[in-house]
């Protein structure tokens, strides 16, 4: 007998940003596979026996590959299990969400998708910076920020990049070397404003600003680190008019 599987964005941090449907699987699943930027705070809300499984991924170490993931939620399912696959934001933004919603497909398995809000949106909501603006921004991209050209694997294409008036770059703390000059190279202005903005919607967030030219240095300066957003654009100046969550303290390294 098949049990059923549900794919389920968590949101960006702040338990409160949790969908109401999305709580709803939380309180039904018998078994919970959850990523690393999952709220502790939400999975409190599972059932007093559901099996929590941690399948966090971040630079050098995993909680579990993708492959074992994909097995483990075929084989809960097989024994008649309600699953849960919680992954931080929303599935389909840069959370392999589709890859395992295939692998339940072939496997003949019933599944459900049910979208959470991204962080390039939330995270910088709650700095008080718009992603569009009727006076600043008429377009937006979301843009993974791993690829390297010296590695080959830099699959962007910047000239298109540089045109958009707001880009977010998600896991692109340790690349931003690379992203900064590649837009620049292809036409960004030096001094486009940007904001960094780390641990967005939780009480450890910290934002700083600055320019194209002076981001890659300012990360450096402040410590800041991952999980962060970056965001490139005019819309970054609406902080200042705005911004409206109180923040962590920056501390100088």
């Amino acid at each position: 007998m098949s049990g059923f599987v549900y794919i389920v964005g968590a949101g960006p941090g702040d338990p409160k940003l949790l969908t109401i449907r999305g709580l709803e699987c939380i309180q039904e699943a018998d078994v919970i596979l959850y990523d690393r930027l999952v709220n502790a705070e939400i999975l409190t809300h599972a059932k007093e026996d559901a099996e929590l499984i941690y399948c966090g991924k971040e630079p050098g170490r995993h909680g579990l590959i993708q492959e074992e993931i994909h097995r483990v939620l075929v084989d809960q399912a097989n024994l008649g299990r309600q699953v849960l696959r919680l992954k931080g934001g929303d599935p389909f933004v840069f959370g392999r969400g589709a890859e395992e919603a295939a692998i339940l497909r072939e496997a003949g398995i019933p599944f459900e998708i049910v979208p959470g809000i991204t962080a390039g949106i939330a995270a910088p909501a709650y700095a008080g910076i718009p992603v569009t603006h009727r006076d600043h921004a008429a377009s937006f991209a979301i843009v993974t920020g791993h690829g390297r050209a010296e590695k080959e694997q830099d699959f962007l294409k910047w000239s298109a990049l540089a045109q958009i008036d707001t880009v977010a770059f998600y896991m692109s703390i340790g690349n931003i070397a690379h992203i900064t000059k590649s837009l620049i190279a292809n036409g960004k202005s030096r001094t486009t404003p940007a904001a960094v903005i780390e641990w967005g919607t939780t009480a450890n967030q910290r934002t700083i600003t600055g320019t194209l030219e002076t981001i890659a240095e300012d990360i450096q300066i402040h410590g800041i680190s991952n999980p962060s957003m970056i965001l490139v654009g005019d819309v970054v100046g609406v902080r200042n008019q705005i911004a409206w969550f109180i923040e962590k303290e920056h501390e100088l390294c």
